[in-house]
This record gives structure tokens, C-alpha cells and sequence, in this order.
């Protein structure tokens, strides 16, 4: 299991792997129960673990950083019920978070989602897009074919899907 295919879905607890993707929606994974089912993109929304971000003090970073921050940490995670356990969990972890834009939700979701994530054994990394010097770039590139259609002005418009008349 890849961390650039898990991602979190609005309206369902825990995190979930991406098998397929859809027009309408995806087929997702649990990773909790590992069940599959077909998740519609009208009702929910969803946030690719690469893509969140983290309020600091500085620059916002990926939540990913947190991950690994967490996983080099000593420090034993705290329960995620406990809100003050869990904010001084993070004060120690990563100091340099902003605790007024962060809310004690989101760092017990981190917490959950950490632990998810330790137990299915996935290794925490961004995925890198392959870097390519100019030179090859521009060698691979293929002009596109353009295509013209020419319309008749006096044509008559065409039906289509229209139902026969019966004689």
C-alpha cells in the first residue's frame, strides 16, 4: 500500500486507499476493516493524504512532515480523547505548529490517522514527480494534429436519438 493513493473521505471515519477512480466517484478501501465499496463524488469529497497541509508558524507544511515527526518522537501518543494530553503531545513533537489555526480536532484526527497508518504498515513519503532535464523535453515532444470541420450553412440540423413514427 502506497501513501500517495490513501486519502481521507468527508462524512466517513478513517482513511481509505484508492483503487479506482470514476467519473461519479471511486472504489475505496477501508484501511480499519478493510472493506470496498463505491463512494459518489455528489455526496463526498476527497482529500489526498499528499495534498494536506498543516498550519506552523512559519511556512504550512505537509502532513506528511507531522507523520514522520511523529514517527521519529519518543514520545508515547497520547490517548485521542484527551485533548490536553494530545495539544501537549504536539507541543512537544512538533513545536512549530500553530495551535490557533490547527484545532484540537484536527490533531486527534492526526493522531487516528497515525495510528492507522503504523498498524497497516505503509510507509509515510510524498511521491516525486520524475524530473526532466529540458533537453529531453522538448526531444519527446510531438506536434499535435489539428483537425478543421467545415459546416454547411444550409444544412438541416440532425435529430438525434429521436423516436421512429410508425406508419
Amino acid at each position: 500500500m502506497e501513501y500517495n493513493k490513501l486519502a481521507s473521505v468527508t462524512g466517513m471515519s478513517g482513511l481509505f486507499e484508492l483503487l479506482s477512480s470514476k467519473a461519479d466517484g471511486a472504489v475505496v478501501r477501508s484501511l480499519e476493516d478493510n472493506t470496498t465499496k463505491f463512494v459518489s463524488s455528489r455526496i463526498h469529497n476527497f482529500s489526498h493524504l499528499e495534498s494536506i497541509e498543516v498550519f506552523t508558524v512559519e511556512d504550512n507544511v505537509n502532513l506528511s512532515e507531522v507523520f514522520l515527526a511523529m514517527k521519529a518522537s519518543t514520545a508515547k501518543l497520547p490517548d485521542a480523547g484527551d485533548a490536553k494530553a494530545v495539544k501537549a503531545y504536539f507541543t512537544k513533537v512538533y513545536p512549530d505548529m500553530d495551535f490557533s489555526r490547527v484545532y484540537a480536532s484536527d490533531m486527534k484526527k492526526m493522531i487516528k490517522w497515525f495510528e492507522v497508518l503504523v498498524k497497516n504498515k505503509v510507509e509515510i513519503k510524498l511521491s516525486e514527480a520524475p524530473l526532466e532535464d529540458s533537453e529531453n523535453t522538448v526531444a519527446k515532444a510531438k506536434p499535435t494534429e489539428q483537425k478543421t470541420v467545415s459546416v454547411k450553412n444550409n444544412a438541416p440540423a440532425k435529430k438525434i436519438n429521436s423516436p421512429r413514427k410508425m406508419a
